[in-house]
């Protein structure tokens, strides 16, 4: 089973889980494109960084089960979600694969691709809700502006960009997939 990012829910508000998020690694890439190509841009990037592309080998699987292999490089346990969010500027987006949490700043491999950072996000109070559907910019946009409007109605501020997250492989039907947007909030 894919290792899922933690969090603690604080409390349930009207549309949305007001959660707990610790610090945690991400692999990062900034990609130009539409909300759709950005993500299908950075993904086999991605991929590879946890596939063994990075200068110590380390491997990392996408599907259950682990697959052991004789080619002496260790696996990293793939985690969900992708998290995609917009970027600085129009037309830009960043799109992140949380880390296992048993990795640190100084035991994450180092990417080969210079277009790859993996850093470290503080841990933060976010608003959340999740839904089952495709990947579509209009679904998540809903959500997102649902999100915005129920935050502000429960008095709180929101404190840093919208993030969408997928938690399913595309194969999945996309009546069966998670997916969540979630809003940072000022404590």
């Amino acid at each position: 089973m894919t290792e899922q990012q933690p969090y603690r829910v604080v409390a349930t508000h009207p549309g949305f889980e007001l959660r707990r998020y610790p610090a945690h690694l991400v692999a990062e890439m900034r990609v130009d494109g539409t909300f759709v190509e950005a993500g299908n841009a950075a993904f086999r990037p991605l991929a590879g960084y946890l596939g063994g592309a990075n200068r110590s080998r380390r491997r990392a699987t996408v599907t259950a089960p682990v697959v052991q292999e004789s080619d002496g490089a260790e696996r990293i346990a793939m985690t969900a979600p992708v998290v995609q969010e917009e970027g600085d500027r129009p037309g830009c987006w960043l799109v992140r694969f949380v880390l296992p949490a048993e990795l640190s700043a100084d035991t994450a491999p180092e990417p080969q691709d210079p277009r790859i950072t993996v850093r470290e996000v503080p841990g933060q109070l976010a608003a959340a809700v999740r839904f089952s559907g495709r990947w579509t910019e209009k679904s998540f946009g809903r959500r997102a502006t649902a999100l915005g409007r129920a935050v502000t109605a429960a008095g709180l501020t929101p404190s840093g960009a919208i993030r969408y997250a997928r938690f399913d492989p595309p194969w999945k039907p996309w009546f069966l997939r998670r997916n969540e947007v979630v809003l940072p909030v000022a404590e």
